[in-house]
């Protein structure tokens, strides 16, 4: 949490910004120069795409509240927003949980859709009106942003729904391990795809340390409840008693 700004709260979850949001946001208005004809235009697409995200992260948030676990903060960083969630450790608890988050960018398809329609779509890569252009790229990165969380690659919004659907039939720790281990191999796969798109291979970096980096992470933690499993089969350690010390009765 630190370097975070407190935004607001709402419904007793607090919202923080990360203070490397608004690096970020200046290298990205320079890069989307010449998008828009008022550079307004540019500042209100990138604030767009953070409230899309912290829509979804509510949506997280607030479905982990129904399933009667604990969510109270959530982190807007460049990368997108993290809501810290504890549902129950049950995996339907933690399949409404995570699913409640794509399903918000679900809901908000018609709506900007309409909205999309009603200004009207801007033709080709020039021309048109910034309000137009503005909503046309605002409908795509909620597309986008839906379609690539739900890849089954963990952390991924996809990958903690696959673990939760794997958690019925092989377990916690079990369906933990597996998603781990794809999303190891996912998170390279999709770096290496990202970097033969030609996408900034600064970027790619980033979203590639993230992604192996908190599969790692998931596969360290599901090795700690296996300990815990242990421990707890085998019972409370019962002290041994060096002979010199321990007291017999007395003789009679």
């Amino acid at each position: 949490m630190g370097g975070t700004i407190r935004l607001f709260r709402f419904s007793r979850i607090q919202v923080f910004l990360h203070f490397s949001w608004f690096l970020v946001a200046a290298y990205e208005l320079t890069q989307r120069r010449g998008v828009y004809r008022s550079p307004a235009f540019a500042l209100c697409e990138y604030v767009a795409l953070f409230v899309i995200v912290l829509l979804h992260e509510f949506g997280h948030a607030l479905a982990c509240r129904q399933t009667g676990g604990t969510a109270n903060q959530i982190v807007l960083w460049p990368l997108g927003g993290i809501a810290f969630v504890n549902p129950p450790r049950r995996p339907g608890a933690m399949l409404w949980s995570i699913a409640a988050g794509p399903l918000v960018n679900v809901v908000l398809f018609p709506v900007l859709t309409a909205v999309m329609l009603l200004v009207g779509i801007p033709s080709g890569s020039v021309g048109g009106s910034d309000l137009g252009r503005f909503w046309w790229n605002v409908w795509q990165v909620n597309i986008v942003l839906l379609v690539f969380n739900m890849l089954p690659v963990y952390p991924l919004d996809g990958g903690q729904i696959l673990r939760s659907l794997l958690w019925f039939g092989l377990g916690e720790i079990r369906s933990l391990q597996v998603a781990s281990a794809i999303g190891v191999v996912g998170g390279i796969a999709l770096a290496g795809l990202m970097w033969f798109l030609g996408n900034d291979i600064f970027w790619t970096a980033i979203m590639a340390f993230f992604l192996i980096s908190r599969a790692v992470a998931g596969w360290q933690y599901a090795k700690a409840l296996v300990r815990e499993e242990e421990e707890r089969r085998a019972g409370p350690l019962v002290p041994t008693v060096p002979e010199a010390d321990r007291q017999f009765p007395p003789a009679t």
